[in-house]
């Protein structure tokens, strides 16, 4: 698999966020089912673009994705992720997934995954965040070997991609301008920038809800970030992810919120 097919891969990981929020709205009961402790989000994706033609001799250009969310019981303290994209075959066509697990009385990510199989290709990535030792332990499977290895923390503060669209969420409100961050993702660290974008509105379950848009570009100096990221974020007490775009130099892949599962963003906010 090519670079740029890899990064692309790589860019789901943006889409997924473990966030709760304040009950602050009446459309927050809508779809607010099962149980509740957990988020499920279904959606349907596309790649679009110049070289959507070109990712289809490399793996499938559309088909579902499922965002789960469990949040802690009591006595524990990890919220844990998922983002499962596959075709519409399920895993046997292909899949990608990344997983990350976060503190949730902190926000730190405590381990974030990533790892795909298309056609012969395939590849797992674990990263699990010491903050006592101050160190990163790495984890990495291909079809040319396994590596392990171990490097320092960085100082400033770090957010995984998970932890940045969980910052996204809950902070959506007070977002009024540029915001820099580091962004870790594929064993290295790049300096990015959340922005405000256009609001738009989104039809759920027959009622109309504004979204708020945000989008996570490559920031200045450090190395350069090989992506950029677009999110509507419902502007109520759920704060679902409407829609998302990652976005690469000629193609980017397009996710379209389909139905909502289970929604435990409010419920686990006063828990």
């Amino acid at each position: 698999m090519g670079t740029a097919s890899r990064q692309l891969l790589l860019g789901l990981a943006l889409i997924v966020s473990p966030i709760v929020s304040p009950a602050v709205s009446m459309a927050a009961d809508l779809n607010c089912h099962g149980p509740t402790n957990v988020e499920d989000f279904r959606y349907s994706w596309h790649i679009r673009g110049g070289l959507s033609w070109l990712a289809g001799f490399l793996f499938p250009t559309s088909g579902v994705g499922n965002l789960k969310t469990t949040y802690p019981m009591p006595g524990e303290n990890a919220i844990d992720c998922e983002l499962l994209i596959t075709t519409n075959a399920g895993r046997s066509g292909g899949f990608f997934v990344y997983e990350s697990q976060i503190e949730a009385s902190g926000g730190k990510t405590l381990m974030t995954y990533h790892g795909y199989s298309w056609g012969s290709k395939s590849r797992k990535e674990k990263t699990i965040f010491d903050y006592v030792k101050r160190l990163a332990r790495m984890h990495k499977e291909t079809s040319s070997g396994i590596e392990d290895r171990v490097k320092p923390l960085p100082t400033q503060q770090m957010r995984d991609m998970l932890t940045a669209i969980h910052y996204l969420r809950e902070n959506a409100t007070r977002i009024n301008g540029p915001l820099s961050t580091v962004i870790y993702s594929d064993g290295r660290e790049y300096e990015v920038v959340f922005r405000p974008i256009e609001k738009r509105t989104f039809t759920i379950e027959k009622r109309n809800v504004e979204a708020l848009g945000f989008e996570i570009v490559d920031g200045p100096g450090g190395r350069r970030w090989p992506g950029g990221v677009r999110v509507w974020i419902s502007n109520d007490a759920r704060r679902i992810p409407f829609r998302i775009e990652i976005r690469q130099s000629m193609a980017s892949l397009e996710l379209d919120l389909k139905s909502v599962e289970s929604c435990a963003f409010m419920q686990a906010r006063l828990e």
